[in-house]
């Protein structure tokens, strides 16, 4: 008869077992997630890449995307800040249902959202004849991207923004209303210092998502060069005419992407080293209006 192993070695063989699997794992979902991506860098020269860039199509989509999301970005924040603070703070009758409203676009397929917006403001639609009547025509304007990018990718500020107002202390707030900080106070110059973190990297994931926004926006507005046109519709028009320029476009909106992302991250993470490590900027104070 052979000698069982001692328990100490079997315990150890079982946790190389584990390691080995879980380093298989990680292995095997990380070249999944980055073979796509490898794949488009490297379809081509990184020449033809530069070249596809500066292809009147590329230019034309990268100025369009530029302006139409910097003004959806620009209402995201002005409109979306305040109200994200008043779900965050206030108990109301109905508050449940409002923030489902505001989540409700997140699992919205884009192309239901974007047959969504025509049926509201299109010519025949919801609001269509009224809108015509004031010579207001939206559907396939420049105007209706972005109105596609505030319903798309607005609700993920919204939702960012909710979940870092929600994260204030409360008492903060209330001593700086007993300080004679009113509602308007109390928010700009204490909530949205404290939740500055949270909310830039709310506002990085939506102005990326509003980057890669394509099917609400391709039924809505439309695919006009120069006009309509944004960076994901180009890489759609150009797939069958000319695919490198279409990868070309491509690897820029990884690029962007990307770089929304890790500044996102790192906008969180050093204002959340900076709160608590700084307490006493953590709290900023509050003195009684003149």
């Amino acid at each position: 008869m052979t000698a069982a192993a001692p328990p100490g070695r079997r315990r150890a063989a079982g946790r190389a077992v584990v390691v080995a699997a879980a380093v298989l794992l990680v292995a095997v979902v990380l070249t999944f997630l980055l073979l796509p991506i490898v794949a488009l860098i490297t379809y081509q020269p990184l020449g033809d890449l530069v070249d596809g860039l500066g292809s009147q199509v590329a230019l034309d989509a990268i100025a369009v995307s530029l302006k139409v999301n910097a003004i959806a970005f620009a209402i995201t924040l002005v409109a979306g800040t305040p109200f994200a603070y008043i779900l965050a703070r206030d108990q109301f009758p109905g508050r449940s249902a409002v923030i489902t409203a505001v989540e409700l676009p997140l699992v919205m397929p884009p192309a239901v959202a974007g047959l969504g917006l025509l049926a509201a403001f299109g010519r025949l639609g919801l609001l269509g004849s009224g809108l015509r009547a004031t010579g207001i025509d939206l559907a396939f304007t420049q105007a209706a991207v972005v109105i596609a990018i505030l319903f798309v990718a607005g609700p993920f500020y919204l939702r960012g923004a909710i979940a870092a107002f929600e994260a204030i202390d409360a008492d903060v707030l209330e001593v700086a209303g007993t300080l004679g900080a009113g509602p308007v106070r109390r928010m700009t110059a204490v909530a949205l210092p404290l939740a500055r973190g949270g909310l830039g990297a709310a506002a990085g994931v939506s102005f990326a998502r509003g980057m890669g926004e394509f099917g609400a926006t391709i039924l809505f507005a439309g695919s006009f060069q120069g006009v309509t046109q944004t960076l994901p519709l180009a890489v759609y028009s150009l797939f069958d005419a000319n695919l490198d320029q279409a990868v070309a476009i491509g690897v820029l909106l990884v690029v962007i992407s990307a770089g929304i992302l890790f500044a996102s991250k790192l906008i969180l993470h050093s204002w959340t080293a900076w709160t608590s490590t700084s307490p006493t900027r953590a709290a900023p104070s509050i003195s009684a209006p003149r």
